[in-house]
């Protein structure tokens, strides 16, 4: 979380099931709602998050350390907050394969959209958009998947790890 945002509003504290479902279900929303390919980079972003590749325990971010841009910046702030917003009305949960416990998980997707709607320009640091979407020309498997494809059975963005319900076992 940004450090202007930091005595406002407090961090989201998850144990690592939670975290799990709370990524899921975004990049779900996403993937669904999605339509200019900054919008779909910053769903793979999300679903890049993913505690069955990435380790147990292991995953978490800073607000500012999203691959946030300045010219888009607004943009790319509706659209997290729409996200957000039709993941708290559960849209595509049922691609999950399990019933999470949605007052936990609306509860923690309400404090992120606090935090999403308090983050401002000012906190961007291009830096991060940079280093993230950085293509090498022989990457087999590049961070952000060449044409953002998305997975066959569950029709979300691969990111470079995969389909994050797939790889959870959906």
């Amino acid at each position: 979380m940004p450090r202007k945002t930091e005595s406002v509003i407090e961090s989201i504290r998850m144990s690592n099931g939670l975290t799990s479902v709370f990524i899921e279900v975004l990049s779900i929303s996403g993937s669904m709602f999605a339509k200019t390919n900054r919008e779909r980079e910053m769903t793979i972003w999300l679903a890049q998050q993913d505690q069955s590749i990435v380790g147990i325990g292991t995953v978490g971010f800073d607000i500012d350390e999203m691959p946030w841009t300045i010219d888009t910046f607004e943009e790319e702030k509706d659209f997290m907050l729409r996200m957000i917003s039709n993941t708290i009305k559960g849209t595509g949960w049922e691609k999950l394969s399990y019933e999470p416990r949605k007052d936990w998980v609306i509860h923690c997707l309400e404090q992120f959209r606090l935090i999403i709607h308090a983050f401002d320009k000012q906190s961007v640091d291009m830096n991060n958009y940079l280093e993230w979407s950085e293509i090498e020309e022989d990457d087999d498997r590049p961070t952000i998947p060449r044409g953002y494809p998305k997975c066959v059975k569950h029709e979300i963005y691969l990111s470079c790890h995969g389909c994050i319900l797939c790889n959870n076992g959906s």
